[in-house]
């Protein structure tokens, strides 16, 4: 099988993160239970500014090395590899995170995965020259039996591949979502994610 892999809130805890950002940065308390929104902005009622000096924090590799792994994730991906199938990180983030992002990856035993950054917001100047970066028109030559993802966002890239298997990670930015297709499934955790792959 051919697996993507959403990065954040997949395998790591992003969004608790961010929630002890906006508090520590500007006062502002909404706890992780509480972010209603994918848009970070929106959820936290930031003016661009705040959302910009949140995100360059967010970002740094320290920061991002610190991310605690979503339970479980490690162990299940590790056994998809054990057996055969070819797995892939796509993350959102920007292309110059790839080193740190990686590096998470390989301090947690997923070296054996491929991670690309996929331009999927048009926000991002394109790195030539490389294995890693992903432009959509390259993304959308690629072929999934399982996708795992937690941002409503992101369901519009799955549109060309109508037999996908989407696992959706609950998260409260997700749960009042309609899901686009019968494919769509939510799940609560990885064991929940690994049982239904073999549906």
């Amino acid at each position: 099988m051919h697996i993507y892999i959403d990065f954040d809130d997949c395998l790591c805890e992003t969004a608790r993160h961010f929630s002890g950002f906006a508090k520590e940065l500007f006062g502002i308390e909404v706890p992780y239970e509480d972010i209603r929104y994918f848009n970070l902005q929106k959820s936290f009622s930031l003016t661009e500014e705040q959302f910009e000096e949140m995100m360059i924090k967010a970002h740094q590799a320290e920061i991002l090395l610190s991310y605690e792994e979503t339970p479980g994730a490690v162990e299940v991906v590790n056994a998809w590899v054990d057996e055969g199938h070819e797995v892939s990180i796509i993350t959102g983030r920007p292309y110059s995170t790839y080193e740190a992002s990686r590096e998470w990856l390989d301090r947690h035993g997923l070296d054996r995965v491929r991670l690309y950054c996929l331009n999927k917001y048009g926000r991002q100047g394109f790195i030539r020259n490389n294995d890693f970066s992903l432009e959509l028109e390259d993304y959308y030559k690629m072929r999934f039996d399982y996708a795992i993802e937690d941002s409503p966002a992101a369901f519009r890239f799955f549109e060309h591949l109508p037999g996908l298997k989407v696992m959706v990670y609950d998260r409260p930015w997700n749960r009042e979502c309609d899901f686009p297709g019968e494919g769509y499934r939510r799940c609560r955790d990885w064991e929940t994610i690994r049982k239904g792959m073999g549906r």
